[in-house]
């Protein structure tokens, strides 16, 4: 397959390392974009600072200086030309071919999606993604991830691990080297997350991020709406067994008084 911007994929291939995946189906693919299409990109990629006027700041304990903006009439040229390439029906459609997938569906909203930037010192825990898109009423399927960091290096961190379903045993590590796209089948056994980045101030770790919807259901799906659920790594002692639980009561405890605040206006009219 090949589209404009977009060097040519063997999806056949694809699909059938995508199904031979240890612990969930996953991919990674080199030289995803056209070359001069994906310096394009990287150097549109706003400043971390300039982001942060636009975009969503994390600074949790689960995900940390990281910056996101979902907005599309924010981003600048040819990152609007990649948002309009990832959602565009010749490119869903591959990504059904891809993952064996059927009648993927894009999300022009890019809830959680869109460009992202992680400051030095920022790190995303291991977890599984929401599985329902509420306001679309369609169900959470694939994820692709587009990098942008030209020279990096192993000691800079950042990368995407992925785990098995008890995350015990990590089953792949990808680098987020410039031009590379991976992804997976989003599932209640998709474990990932990012690993802390320790790359210098100066820099950071450039991503964009594209989500992909059915109208289906997924086969065993057992009817229940999650949002995003977190584990700790196997090494994480103190995360796990009390930074996480804390966030968790604190959180809890926000929704429960924001409920009540608004249970308390609509009596009152």
């Amino acid at each position: 397959m090949k589209l404009p911007l977009l060097n040519e994929l063997d999806l056949r291939e694809l699909n059938g390392r995508m199904a031979t995946a240890p612990a969930f189906p996953h991919f990674c693919i080199d030289d995803f974009l056209e070359p001069s299409f994906a310096g394009e990109v990287h150097d549109a990629f706003p400043s971390f600072t300039d982001a942060l006027k636009h975009g969503r700041l994390f600074s949790a304990v689960n995900e940390k200086r990281k910056v996101q903006i979902t907005e599309a009439t924010f981003f600048p040229p040819a990152i609007r030309s990649l948002h309009d390439l990832l959602s565009s029906p010749a490119f869903v459609t591959a990504m059904s071919t891809m993952s064996g997938i059927p009648n993927l569906i894009a999300d022009p909203g890019l809830e959680g999606g869109g460009i992202h930037e992680t400051n030095s010192g920022g790190h995303l825990d291991v977890h599984v993604d929401f599985n329902f898109h509420r306001k679309l009423g369609l169900h959470r399927r694939l994820n692709i991830l587009v990098y942008f960091n030209k020279d990096w290096q192993e000691s800079d961190g950042g990368y995407l691990d992925l785990w098995n379903e008890d995350v015990t045993r990590c089953v792949g590590r990808i680098a987020p080297a410039f031009n590379r796209a991976a992804g997976f089948a989003t599932s209640s056994k998709s474990w990932h997350g990012v690993t802390p980045i320790t790359c210098p101030p100066q820099r950071m770790r450039k991503s964009f991020a594209a989500y992909y919807y059915t109208k289906e259901a997924p086969a065993g799906w057992d009817g229940v709406e999650r949002s995003t659920v977190f584990k700790a790594r196997p090494d994480e002692y103190w995360k796990g067994g009390i930074a996480m639980p804390v966030e968790n009561l604190t959180r809890n405890a926000r929704k429960s008084i924001a409920s009540i605040k608004q249970g308390v206006k609509t009596f009152l009219g």
